[in-house]
């Protein structure tokens, strides 16, 4: 057991700030009162984290060299915004597994920041991401399909007015899985210090 102890479920992401935060919750907020019998895990904490690289679980001892990667990928990147907008679902075909948010990188600046972590964390020695890099902001998993098609329509059909996000620094993050939901905390934070 004490090697279990040692592993950690780590991401790399961008936490997003209180107003846009307060948004996706509202939005949440409708699709479950009216949707209350469709069994589905929601986003509870109201703290959204937009993920640039799912890292998985690696040893306890390699986090600090994945947080030296995140600190170069960052240390010439500057400041960028990105929109929250627009609502969509997973698979895009068949029965509705995941709802999410959609995000425009309108700078590129988000596309850059994944390219350079993904490159930083080759590096390290932690895999490359195979699938192309689709940012999104999770807001539920579907856990039934009762109900779930009505659920799925009604989110894309309501879709999400745009919100600007400033983008100023990177979390390398610790999740931690239970029947409560997800446990987040907080490993290093990676400020985009780049003047250009």
């Amino acid at each position: 057991m004490a090697d279990d102890q040692n592993i950690l479920r780590i991401f790399c992401a961008i936490e997003l700030p209180t107003a846009a935060c307060a948004r996706a919750t509202e939005h949440i907020k409708s699709l479950r009162e009216q949707f209350s019998a469709t069994p589905a895990s929601w986003n509870r904490d109201g703290r959204f984290h937009l993920t640039v690289k799912f890292v998985g679980e690696i040893p306890q001892n390699k986090v600090e060299r994945l947080s030296l990667a995140a600190q170069r990928a960052t240390v010439n990147l500057s400041p960028f915004k990105i929109i929250v907008a627009g609502a969509g679902v997973f698979p895009k075909k068949g029965p509705p597994k995941v709802l999410w948010l959609g995000i425009d990188d309108l700078s590129g600046g988000l596309t850059t920041m994944h390219t350079q972590l993904d490159q930083e964390c080759a590096r390290e020695g932690f895999g490359k991401q195979e699938r192309a890099f689709h940012p999104h902001l999770t807001i539920a998993r579907v856990r039934s399909q009762s109900g779930a098609r009505e659920l799925a329509a009604v989110h894309e059909e309501r879709g999400f007015a745009p919100v600007e996000v400033p983008v100023s620094e990177l979390l390398v993050i610790r999740s931690e899985l239970g029947s409560a939901g997800a446990k987040y905390t907080t490993i290093s934070k990676h400020p985009l210090t780049g003047k250009g």
